[in-house]
């Protein structure tokens, strides 16, 4: 088959790494980067010898398959209109800024039968370990990603940034519905730049989150409770301990499974390599896009029982 001709929608952070991977790819050629700052896309461009354009539509007519790592407020917007060329998407979490939007993207996806993918690709990691084996579900869930300050997604909350992966995992670990739910936020910038969430899923199992872009220090973990015991793993040491008679494979260092970047080691590459199977073998997204849309809904709920709340006064900095 011909290579998949590939452009990247967005010259920031997550643009420069979904065109490491696209150039990495076989059977994928990178064809060109397009951002609205001119400059950016150049740069990000001449980095990987390819042609810099200015405005992503002018790319369409170029590519078959494209990632969207601009802003979320502008994921419906551009996912529709190359839905709508009949390109193929990989669009970075969330899928949307709004229901309204992540409904149009897989209206459009579902009427073209198009590959819709979302970056989640954290799931990936968990099924490699083995953590979406078996039918026991967990008693409580306890998930903590912290960072400091990063001006970038600054455009939405922390929940949308951070917390909306494990809001994902949340809810393919058990996939009941959210019967109780409580928030609290603090804004240090205008936009629920930390916040903490209490669950109760259908059933009773217990669910705490809580995500921070404004640590002093980064922090990503998750506790998973059962009957049996429990599975503790830090993500950034990539250390695992397990209590349960489960046998989990270790967060190793293999390089490939079945072919693609292990999911342990290359999360990223693993879930792009999982895109273009799907182009290419016309299969559906690894990541449902109406899965991604149940992760965007529980967030934007978190948001709205947050400011419910408001228990902490906006801090303003200097």
């Amino acid at each position: 088959m011909p290579d998949l001709k590939a452009g990247v929608i967005g010259a920031g952070a997550f643009g420069r790494l979904h065109a490491q991977k696209y150039s990495s790819l076989p059977g994928v050629t990178l064809v060109g980067i397009a951002d609205t700052s001119e400059e950016r896309a150049h740069v990000l461009a001449r980095d990987f010898g390819v042609t810099a354009f200015a405005g992503w539509r002018s790319m369409l007519q170029q590519v078959d398959i494209v990632t969207i790592a601009a802003p979320a407020r502008f994921h419906g917007e551009i996912g529709v209109a190359c839905l709508n060329m009949g390109k193929h998407v990989f669009i970075e979490k969330p899928l949307a800024a709004n229901l309204r939007e992540a409904d149009a993207l897989i209206r459009v996806a579902e009427r073209q039968g198009l590959v819709l993918h979302t970056g989640h690709q954290e799931r990936f990691v968990m099924r490699h370990l083995g953590l979406f084996d078996g039918d026991v579900k967990p008693l409580k869930i306890e998930s903590h990603r912290a960072a400091p300050f990063n001006p970038r997604n600054t455009d939405v909350s922390v929940v949308l940034d951070l917390m909306i992966h494990d809001l994902d995992l949340v809810h393919q670990l058990n996939d009941a519905d959210i019967a109780e739910l409580r928030a609290t936020e603090r804004s240090f910038y205008g936009r629920s730049d930390e916040v903490a969430a209490d669950l109760t899923l259908a059933g009773g199992m217990q669910v705490e989150l809580f995500a921070s872009r404004m640590a002093d220090a980064r922090k990503r973990f998750m506790r998973i409770t059962y009957p049996d015991g429990e599975i503790f793993i830090d993500f950034l040491t990539r250390e695992m301990t397990n209590t349960t008679p489960r046998k989990l494979r270790a967060l190793g260092s293999v390089s490939t499974v079945e072919g693609l970047p292990c999911p342990s080691t290359d999360p990223l590459g693993h879930g792009v390599a999982q895109f273009i199977r799907s182009v290419r073998e016309q299969r559906p997204a690894a990541i449902a896009p109406r899965e991604a849309r149940r992760a965007l809904e529980t967030a934007l709920a978190i948001l709205d029982a947050a400011k419910v709340a408001r228990p902490e006064k906006r801090i303003a900095h200097a």
